[in-house]
């Protein structure tokens, strides 16, 4: 007779925020998962939702209290978790619904309450996960977080009120979940942190014992191990502290893409002082000139953060001057935004948010205009792109080495008929607008 398994509650999961906050959604699912729970695609067969919220913008805080009403109106069935649960008066005042609150990275609070609102019949036949664990992103490329929290107290920035201080995780136990991503068919490695330069300081950048060898906590070692697993390595949140300047040859090398995020910010003295930066004595224009001397192909992108308290309009000049000396490969634009508990709402020299939208205009249209440059010099060059998407009658959208999925440009293929996603193939690059490319497979050439 045939045994009639329980039917498992299901888990609906709503995500905002960064790439952080993904990472931290996909360790939630994947551990739910693990204890049986399956997971709805929509409102209407969710056992309970969980809305994985974002603090560190007010706008950002706006869209994260309406993604929870439209769960509760939907649903009725809320826990809320993530960096506004450090705020959990304010979600239960506008909210008083909402089943559990709890703040960033608390896996098991969160587990525990999904537990209590949808307890799992037992049964030794349900608890099944990927080898992987389950994944929020496509199967060929995947978030690596390296560390929580951030030492730094920069004027603007509430993370670590949010998130805490520093907080690494061994080298080995990120290289064993990285093996596990590419041999589930990631083929390239997004690493993550709120500061990648930082890493392993709180460990103070002690080894362990790693294939046969020892691996320090440190992010040029980490690096280098990555880089030997066969996939597509990207550095994200790279503050340029000197040490920074070992990982460029191991992109000239080939182990690590040349792609460095950097958030800058600023480049005025005066701002950057006032934005509390880390290494904002640096001589960055002169590293970023060795870089390339090591590197040429390395792509530098960055943010930056526009109408900061006390700008002037020489400080704003002083920024455009620079990036047209730095000639930055991507760059993003912010126009500066008081966040509750950020020292930044006190500092003096408020901008008028019409000499913001302004300068926000002009940036744009500099960076705009250097990144088009940029792009045209690729035209005849062979670059291996990433596949994306592919619709099966030719058409296909992937990324080179310069682009990271979602924040930077792509590029448009035609002719790709045997395209798959998650295939790198070399791609002749045909043509170019002022954030895409546009080429064809080099195999369809004739």
């Amino acid at each position: 007779m045939a045994t009639k398994l329980p039917s498992p509650p299901k888990v609906g999961m709503v995500s905002l925020g960064c790439p952080k906050a993904l990472v931290d959604s996909e360790r939630i699912l994947t551990k739910l998962r693990s204890d049986g729970y399956q997971m709805s695609p929509d409102y209407d067969q969710a056992d309970v939702v969980l809305v994985n919220t974002c603090g560190f913008l007010d706008s950002a805080k706006e869209e994260s209290l309406a993604a929870i009403g439209e769960a509760i109106a939907e649903n009725g069935r809320v826990i809320v978790t993530g960096c506004m649960g450090k705020e959990a008066e304010v979600i239960r005042e506008r909210f008083p619904d909402v089943l559990a609150v709890t703040g960033p990275a608390q896996y098991e609070q969160v587990v525990g309450a999904v537990h209590e609102a949808a307890p799992m019949p037992p049964s030794a036949f349900l608890n099944l996960v990927p080898e992987g664990g389950l994944k929020l992103t496509p199967r060929h490329y995947s978030y690596l977080k390296i560390s929580e929290g951030c030492n730094h107290r920069c004027a603007f920035c509430i993370i670590p009120s949010l998130r805490g201080d520093l907080v690494s995780r061994r080298p080995d136990a990120i290289l064993r979940e990285a093996e596990k991503l590419v041999a589930a068919g990631t083929r390239e490695l997004l690493v993550i942190s709120q500061d990648t330069s930082a890493y392993g300081v709180d460990l103070k950048h002690a080894a362990w014992p790693w294939k046969g060898s020892e691996v320090r906590a440190h992010m040029t070692d980490l690096a280098r191990e990555l880089g030997k697993l066969g996939a597509w390595v990207r550095l994200h949140y790279v503050y340029p502290y000197p040490h920074v300047d070992r990982v460029i040859p191991l992109m000239a090398e080939g182990l690590v893409l040349p792609y460095l995020d950097i958030p800058f910010q600023h480049a005025a003295p005066n701002v950057l002082k006032a934005m509390k930066r880390p290494a904002n004595e640096a001589k960055v224009l002169e590293r970023i000139r060795g870089w390339r001397a090591i590197c040429p192909d390395i792509a530098i992108r960055s943010s930056f953060v526009v109408g900061f308290p006390g700008e002037t309009e020489e400080d704003f000049q002083y920024l455009l001057d620079w990036l047209a000396e730095a000639q930055l490969d991507r760059v993003g634009a912010f126009r500066f935004e008081p966040v509750e508990g950020a020292a930044a709402n006190h500092l003096p020299g408020s901008v008028p948010e019409e000499v913001k939208e302004e300068r926000y205009a002009r940036i744009m249209e500099k960076t705009a205009a250097i990144s088009a440059a940029k792009l045209e010099a690729k035209i005849g060059r062979t670059l291996d792109v990433i596949i994306d998407v592919a619709d099966g009658e030719g058409g296909a959208t992937g990324r080179s080495y310069a682009d990271a999925p979602e924040i930077d440009g792509e590029v448009h293929l035609r002719d790709a008929m045997n395209a798959k996603q998650g295939d790198i193939i070399p791609v002749l690059i045909e043509d170019a607008d002022e954030h895409d490319l546009f080429g064809v497979p080099v195999a369809m050439l004739p």
